[in-house]
């Protein structure tokens, strides 16, 4: 594993915005902590990041971000359990992901060391921005863009690392509504669809904002070719439940290997919860929810952990899902949050103390 040589600096910030914030009334992602990560891709390497105060960045227009679109980012959460320690979860898998969606934009792969060192060196700055109200967490963005500058379509010769913090509440509220996509794709195979790359979600508002014109929260995307497969749900994994049968679709170019769904994977599995991983037909949907025996559907992701699906639409009708006293959805959230919260055992090694 590569290693830094260098200490990373601290600057930190005159003043702190934490005494504006009200930590019981959060929304997503729209408030940031006083420090930044920043770390520059320059003559070949990566030099030793810096922490900062959370400040504007300056890029020339030429910076080929805004041309070619080079940009990835990852989506984490910091938790703060009840005696005041500070967790996260399953980091390494994010630092993995990053390095395999860098290598297939064409961006230098980040060290492990640096992702790592880097988040909890700034994670303990900012320990206090950490909520402790019920279901709130620190969310964590760690972000790849282009800095290197020319119009020349080619990869850049610069680039910046950069993890940002917001202090946030619950993603969803609420009861999901879901149109199943009939004609946009989210991505295509030999694609990058697999990859966490900006694009991949800017391609997904506009076929989602048509959906929420009709009524519904989000899309449930389907495969390129004929739309026939099931794929994801807005941006998360989807699983499906069939009779007592959790099903969801294999990762591939078109899918995004999510850290959440292949948690709950291993969950289910230790719950004694039939799985499977294989591709699911709408048709196959349609007609389970049809015939009562679709149990429940939902999302699958960092920013909601696990979101419930209250009905879908699908070539104009719309379809309910029975309302379960005892969900898998709400049985796999819990042993997963009661993890991330150490309230829990942690059988699997996934819990990370800052």
């Amino acid at each position: 594993m590569e290693t830094m040589t260098n200490a990373i600096t601290i600057e930190k910030s005159k003043t702190s915005k934490i005494h504006d914030v009200d930590f019981e009334n959060l929304s997503f992602g729209s408030t940031y902590t006083d420090h930044m990560l920043v770390c520059d891709y320059v003559d070949g390497a990566w030099q030793t990041p810096k922490i900062i105060p959370y400040q504007p960045i300056t890029l020339e227009p030429s910076a080929k971000i805004f041309h070619y679109g080079q940009s990835i980012f990852e989506g984490m959460k910091a938790y703060k359990d009840e005696a005041g320690k500070a967790w996260l979860f399953r980091p390494l898998e994010n630092h993995k992901r990053l390095n395999k969606s860098a290598e297939r934009l064409a961006i230098p792969e980040l060290p492990e060391s640096f992702f790592i060192e880097g988040l909890t060196t700034l994670l303990q700055l900012e320990k206090d921005w950490i909520p402790e109200t019920p279901g709130s967490s620190l969310y964590i963005r760690p972000f790849i863009l282009a800095s290197g500058t020319g119009f020349h379509a080619s990869p850049a010769d610069a680039y910046k690392f950069i993890i940002a913090c917001a202090p946030s509440g619950s993603y969803f509220s609420g009861k999901v509504r879901v149109l199943i996509e009939e004609k946009y794709s989210r991505s295509a195979n030999g694609g990058v669809g697999y990859a966490k790359a900006g694009g991949n979600y800017a391609g997904q508002f506009y076929p989602t904002q048509l959906a929420i014109e009709k009524g519904y929260n989000q899309v449930i995307w389907t495969d390129d070719n004929n739309h026939e497969y099931i794929e994801e749900a807005g941006a998360m994994n989807i699983f499906a439940r069939i009779n007592d049968t959790l099903i969801t679709g294999p990762t591939s170019d078109r899918i995004l290997d999510g850290i959440t769904r292949k948690s709950i994977l291993e969950i289910a599995k230790d719950e004694g919860i039939d799985t499977e991983v294989r591709n699911i037909t709408v048709n196959e949907v349609v007609q389970a929810a049809k015939d009562g025996t679709l149990k429940e559907m939902f999302g699958a992701g960092t920013a909601a952990v696990i979101s419930p699906i209250a009905g879908f639409g699908y070539k104009g009708v719309d379809y309910d899902l029975p309302e379960l006293s005892e969900s898998y959805a709400t049985r796999l959230k819990k042993r997963i949050t009661d993890i991330q919260y150490n309230r829990a055992e942690d059988k699997f090694g996934w819990r990370y103390e800052v």
